[in-house]
Protein backbone atom coordinates (compact mmCIF):
# COMPACT_ATOMS: atom_id res chain seq x y z
CA UNK A 1 0.00 0.00 0.00
CA UNK A 2 1.18 3.40 -0.87
CA UNK A 3 -0.52 7.00 -1.39
CA UNK A 4 -2.88 6.78 1.74
CA UNK A 5 -4.67 10.15 2.93
CA UNK A 6 -6.58 8.74 5.65
CA UNK A 7 -6.09 7.42 9.21
CA UNK A 8 -8.81 4.30 8.47
CA UNK A 9 -6.40 3.29 5.89
CA UNK A 10 -3.10 4.04 7.50
CA UNK A 11 -4.39 2.09 10.65
CA UNK A 12 -5.91 -0.60 7.98
CA UNK A 13 -2.45 -0.40 6.31
CA UNK A 14 -0.75 -1.35 9.67
CA UNK A 15 -2.89 -4.06 10.14
CA UNK A 16 -2.74 -5.83 7.04
CA UNK A 17 1.27 -5.68 7.74
CA UNK A 18 1.00 -7.35 11.18
CA UNK A 19 -1.18 -10.33 9.66
CA UNK A 20 1.61 -10.49 6.91
CA UNK A 21 4.33 -10.79 10.36
CA UNK A 22 2.11 -12.80 11.46
CA UNK A 23 2.11 -15.24 8.47
CA UNK A 24 5.84 -15.10 8.22
CA UNK A 25 6.23 -16.06 11.63
CA UNK A 26 4.75 -19.85 10.65
CA UNK A 27 7.10 -19.63 7.56
CA UNK A 28 10.65 -20.35 7.48
CA UNK A 29 11.44 -19.33 4.24
CA UNK A 30 9.67 -15.78 4.89
CA UNK A 31 12.12 -13.90 6.57
CA UNK A 32 11.61 -10.21 5.54
CA UNK A 33 8.05 -7.98 4.51
CA UNK A 34 8.67 -4.90 2.99
CA UNK A 35 6.38 -1.48 3.69
CA UNK A 36 6.55 1.85 1.87
CA UNK A 37 5.97 5.00 4.71
CA UNK A 38 3.89 6.55 2.59
CA UNK A 39 1.04 4.12 3.05
CA UNK A 40 1.36 4.60 6.78
CA UNK A 41 1.76 8.40 6.79
CA UNK A 42 -0.31 11.35 5.02
CA UNK A 43 2.70 12.22 1.62
CA UNK A 44 1.90 15.94 2.37
CA UNK A 45 2.59 15.62 5.79
CA UNK A 46 6.25 13.31 5.08
CA UNK A 47 6.46 16.63 2.44
CA UNK A 48 6.64 19.00 4.69
CA UNK A 49 9.18 17.68 7.34
CA UNK A 50 11.06 16.87 4.18
CA UNK A 51 11.21 20.47 3.72
CA UNK A 52 11.78 21.54 7.06
CA UNK A 53 8.88 23.20 7.39
CA UNK A 54 7.27 23.59 11.13
CA UNK A 55 4.28 21.48 11.68
CA UNK A 56 1.08 22.46 13.53
CA UNK A 57 0.05 20.80 16.78
CA UNK A 58 -2.07 18.74 14.86
CA UNK A 59 0.38 17.36 12.18
CA UNK A 60 2.79 17.44 15.02
CA UNK A 61 0.28 14.77 16.27
CA UNK A 62 -0.31 13.07 12.78
CA UNK A 63 2.85 12.56 12.77
CA UNK A 64 3.76 11.07 15.93
CA UNK A 65 0.92 8.56 15.37
CA UNK A 66 2.45 7.36 11.97
CA UNK A 67 5.50 7.12 14.13
CA UNK A 68 4.06 5.38 16.63
CA UNK A 69 2.62 2.60 14.09
CA UNK A 70 5.22 2.09 12.28
CA UNK A 71 7.40 1.68 15.68
CA UNK A 72 4.85 -1.35 16.52
CA UNK A 73 5.54 -2.80 13.46
CA UNK A 74 9.24 -2.82 14.08
CA UNK A 75 8.87 -3.85 17.18
CA UNK A 76 6.87 -7.01 16.32
CA UNK A 77 9.42 -7.72 13.56
CA UNK A 78 12.17 -7.72 15.87
CA UNK A 79 10.97 -9.87 18.34
CA UNK A 80 9.45 -12.75 15.55
CA UNK A 81 13.49 -12.19 14.12
CA UNK A 82 11.38 -10.91 10.76
CA UNK A 83 13.53 -8.05 8.97
CA UNK A 84 11.38 -5.40 7.06
CA UNK A 85 12.24 -3.52 4.31
CA UNK A 86 11.32 0.34 4.08
CA UNK A 87 11.01 1.02 0.36
CA UNK A 88 12.43 4.15 -1.01
CA UNK A 89 9.97 7.12 -2.34
CA UNK A 90 9.84 9.77 -3.93
CA UNK A 91 13.00 12.66 -3.35
CA UNK A 92 10.51 15.63 -1.42
CA UNK A 93 9.04 12.80 0.99
CA UNK A 94 12.33 10.47 1.38
CA UNK A 95 13.81 12.71 3.93
CA UNK A 96 11.38 11.88 6.61
CA UNK A 97 11.20 8.38 5.49
CA UNK A 98 15.08 8.38 6.36
CA UNK A 99 14.96 10.27 10.01
CA UNK A 100 12.27 7.32 10.38
CA UNK A 101 13.83 4.28 9.14
CA UNK A 102 17.42 5.91 11.40
CA UNK A 103 15.46 6.06 14.07
CA UNK A 104 13.77 2.45 14.08
CA UNK A 105 17.11 1.29 13.06
CA UNK A 106 18.88 2.78 16.20
CA UNK A 107 16.14 1.00 18.53
CA UNK A 108 16.13 -2.41 16.51
CA UNK A 109 19.00 -3.23 14.94
CA UNK A 110 20.84 -4.93 17.41
CA UNK A 111 23.75 -6.77 15.59
CA UNK A 112 21.14 -8.32 13.21
CA UNK A 113 18.99 -6.19 10.20
CA UNK A 114 15.55 -5.78 11.36
CA UNK A 115 14.93 -2.27 9.88
CA UNK A 116 16.49 -2.14 6.03
CA UNK A 117 15.86 0.97 4.46
CA UNK A 118 16.41 1.45 0.60
CA UNK A 119 18.43 3.59 -0.90
CA UNK A 120 17.84 4.87 -4.54
CA UNK A 121 21.38 5.32 -6.31
CA UNK A 122 19.91 6.68 -9.60
CA UNK A 123 20.15 10.13 -7.03
CA UNK A 124 22.96 11.70 -7.21
CA UNK A 125 22.81 12.23 -3.51
CA UNK A 126 22.66 9.10 -2.25
CA UNK A 127 26.78 7.59 -2.33
CA UNK A 128 27.56 9.97 0.47
CA UNK A 129 23.63 9.21 2.42
CA UNK A 130 25.26 6.06 2.59
CA UNK A 131 28.09 7.22 4.20
CA UNK A 132 26.31 9.52 6.41
CA UNK A 133 24.25 6.03 6.96
CA UNK A 134 27.02 4.23 8.10
CA UNK A 135 28.68 6.50 10.50
CA UNK A 136 25.13 7.19 12.09
CA UNK A 137 24.86 3.61 12.79
CA UNK A 138 28.26 4.25 14.13
CA UNK A 139 27.70 7.64 16.43
CA UNK A 140 24.54 5.30 17.67
CA UNK A 141 25.51 1.76 17.85
CA UNK A 142 23.55 -0.30 15.98
CA UNK A 143 23.75 -2.28 12.63
CA UNK A 144 23.46 -0.03 9.63
CA UNK A 145 20.70 -1.95 7.27
CA UNK A 146 20.56 -1.06 3.93
CA UNK A 147 18.86 -2.26 0.19
CA UNK A 148 20.43 -1.09 -2.47
CA UNK A 149 18.25 -0.30 -5.84
CA UNK A 150 18.46 1.91 -9.05
CA UNK A 151 15.39 3.75 -8.56
CA UNK A 152 11.73 3.87 -9.60
CA UNK A 153 10.52 7.20 -10.01
CA UNK A 154 12.92 9.25 -12.66
CA UNK A 155 10.53 10.49 -14.79
CA UNK A 156 8.34 12.04 -11.91
CA UNK A 157 11.53 13.65 -10.36
CA UNK A 158 12.69 15.07 -13.50
CA UNK A 159 9.41 16.43 -14.51
CA UNK A 160 8.85 18.04 -10.91
CA UNK A 161 12.77 19.47 -10.83
CA UNK A 162 11.87 21.30 -14.46
CA UNK A 163 8.37 22.31 -13.07
CA UNK A 164 9.68 24.00 -9.63
CA UNK A 165 13.02 25.25 -11.35
CA UNK A 166 15.41 23.38 -9.25
CA UNK A 167 18.30 20.71 -10.59
CA UNK A 168 17.02 17.50 -11.08
CA UNK A 169 18.37 14.83 -8.50
CA UNK A 170 18.68 12.12 -11.09
CA UNK A 171 22.21 11.18 -12.62
CA UNK A 172 21.94 12.55 -16.12
CA UNK A 173 22.41 9.50 -18.06
CA UNK A 174 21.88 5.25 -17.10
CA UNK A 175 26.17 4.84 -17.12
CA UNK A 176 25.81 7.44 -14.06
CA UNK A 177 23.36 5.23 -12.44
CA UNK A 178 25.43 1.91 -12.97
CA UNK A 179 28.63 3.81 -11.78
CA UNK A 180 26.85 4.90 -8.57
CA UNK A 181 25.43 1.80 -8.09
CA UNK A 182 28.17 -0.29 -8.43
CA UNK A 183 30.15 2.07 -5.91
CA UNK A 184 27.24 1.99 -3.33
CA UNK A 185 27.60 -1.85 -4.04
CA UNK A 186 31.59 -1.42 -3.16
CA UNK A 187 31.01 0.88 0.00
CA UNK A 188 28.49 -1.86 1.61
CA UNK A 189 30.39 -4.70 0.98
CA UNK A 190 34.05 -3.01 1.95
CA UNK A 191 32.17 -2.54 5.40
CA UNK A 192 30.74 -5.93 6.35
CA UNK A 193 30.26 -6.39 9.68
CA UNK A 194 28.92 -2.95 10.47
CA UNK A 195 26.87 -2.94 7.12
CA UNK A 196 24.34 -5.17 6.42
CA UNK A 197 23.59 -5.07 2.10
CA UNK A 198 20.73 -6.38 -0.30
CA UNK A 199 21.59 -5.90 -3.57
CA UNK A 200 17.79 -5.91 -4.83
CA UNK A 201 18.55 -5.60 -8.80
CA UNK A 202 17.86 -7.09 -11.95
CA UNK A 203 21.19 -6.28 -13.48
CA UNK A 204 23.13 -9.35 -14.31
CA UNK A 205 26.53 -6.77 -13.89
CA UNK A 206 25.81 -5.97 -10.33
CA UNK A 207 24.88 -9.74 -9.55
CA UNK A 208 28.38 -10.04 -11.14
CA UNK A 209 30.07 -7.40 -9.14
CA UNK A 210 28.56 -8.82 -5.89
CA UNK A 211 30.22 -12.35 -6.52
CA UNK A 212 33.25 -11.01 -7.59
CA UNK A 213 33.41 -8.35 -4.21
CA UNK A 214 32.47 -11.11 -1.84
CA UNK A 215 35.25 -13.56 -3.52
CA UNK A 216 37.73 -10.97 -3.15
CA UNK A 217 36.95 -10.07 0.17
CA UNK A 218 37.57 -14.01 1.14
CA UNK A 219 33.18 -14.14 2.26
CA UNK A 220 31.59 -17.24 1.75
CA UNK A 221 28.45 -17.05 -0.65
CA UNK A 222 25.85 -17.15 1.93
CA UNK A 223 27.46 -14.95 4.28
CA UNK A 224 24.42 -13.46 6.70
CA UNK A 225 25.45 -9.85 6.11
CA UNK A 226 24.61 -10.32 2.39
CA UNK A 227 21.63 -10.81 0.24
CA UNK A 228 20.39 -10.23 -3.37
CA UNK A 229 16.64 -9.75 -4.29
CA UNK A 230 14.80 -10.37 -7.35
CA UNK A 231 10.89 -9.30 -8.05
CA UNK A 232 8.69 -13.10 -8.18
CA UNK A 233 8.27 -13.76 -11.69
CA UNK A 234 11.06 -11.56 -13.09
CA UNK A 235 14.75 -12.21 -13.66
CA UNK A 236 14.64 -15.89 -12.62
CA UNK A 237 17.67 -16.91 -14.48
CA UNK A 238 19.59 -14.24 -12.02
CA UNK A 239 18.07 -15.84 -8.89
CA UNK A 240 18.31 -19.43 -9.31
CA UNK A 241 21.70 -19.11 -10.92
CA UNK A 242 22.64 -17.28 -7.43
CA UNK A 243 21.03 -19.47 -5.23
CA UNK A 244 22.17 -22.47 -6.92
CA UNK A 245 25.91 -20.95 -6.24
CA UNK A 246 24.87 -21.01 -2.48
CA UNK A 247 23.98 -16.78 -2.09
CA UNK A 248 21.04 -15.02 -0.01
CA UNK A 249 18.68 -15.06 -2.40
CA UNK A 250 15.29 -12.99 -1.75
CA UNK A 251 12.21 -13.40 -4.12
CA UNK A 252 10.01 -10.15 -3.87
CA UNK A 253 6.20 -10.87 -3.95
CA UNK A 254 3.49 -7.63 -4.00
CA UNK A 255 0.29 -8.75 -3.44
CA UNK A 256 -2.90 -7.32 -2.84
CA UNK A 257 -5.89 -5.34 -4.77
CA UNK A 258 -4.99 -4.81 -8.28
CA UNK A 259 -5.97 -1.38 -8.22
CA UNK A 260 -3.08 -1.09 -5.35
CA UNK A 261 -0.66 -3.18 -6.55
CA UNK A 262 -0.44 -2.31 -10.52
CA UNK A 263 1.50 1.00 -10.27
CA UNK A 264 4.08 -0.72 -8.41
CA UNK A 265 4.43 -3.51 -10.94
CA UNK A 266 4.25 -0.97 -13.75
CA UNK A 267 7.00 1.13 -12.45
CA UNK A 268 9.51 -2.07 -11.81
CA UNK A 269 8.47 -3.03 -15.49
CA UNK A 270 9.02 0.47 -16.76
CA UNK A 271 12.72 -0.23 -14.55
CA UNK A 272 13.35 -3.05 -16.50
CA UNK A 273 13.01 -2.34 -19.90
CA UNK A 274 15.57 0.21 -19.49
CA UNK A 275 18.38 -1.84 -17.86
CA UNK A 276 19.70 -2.48 -21.75
CA UNK A 277 17.32 -5.22 -23.44
CA UNK A 278 16.95 -6.97 -19.74
CA UNK A 279 13.23 -7.73 -20.77
CA UNK A 280 13.88 -9.02 -24.06
CA UNK A 281 17.10 -11.01 -22.75
CA UNK A 282 14.74 -12.78 -19.76
CA UNK A 283 12.04 -13.59 -23.16
CA UNK A 284 14.28 -15.18 -25.12
CA UNK A 285 15.00 -17.03 -21.87
CA UNK A 286 11.56 -18.26 -21.70
CA UNK A 287 11.78 -19.00 -25.21
CA UNK A 288 14.58 -21.53 -24.50
CA UNK A 289 13.38 -23.37 -21.62
CA UNK A 290 9.57 -23.37 -23.48
CA UNK A 291 11.76 -25.30 -26.53
CA UNK A 292 13.50 -27.15 -24.03
CA UNK A 293 10.53 -28.64 -22.38
CA UNK A 294 8.84 -29.72 -25.78
CA UNK A 295 11.97 -31.40 -26.58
Amino acid sequence: MEGKESEADFDRTAAYLSQTLEYAREDEDIHIISTKLSGLFRFGLLEKVTMGEPLTKAEAEEYERGKARVGRICKAAFESGIGIHIDAEHSWIQGAVDEIAWEMSRQYNKGIPTVINAVQLYRKDRLQFLQDSLQHARDNGYLCAVKLVRGAYMEKERERARAMDYPSPIHESLEETHRAYNEGLQFCIGHIGEVYVCNATHNEESCRLQTELMEARGLEPGHPMVATAQLYGMSDNLSYNMAEAGFNVEKYLPYGPVREVLPYLIRRTQENTSVEGQMSRELNLIRKELQRRRG
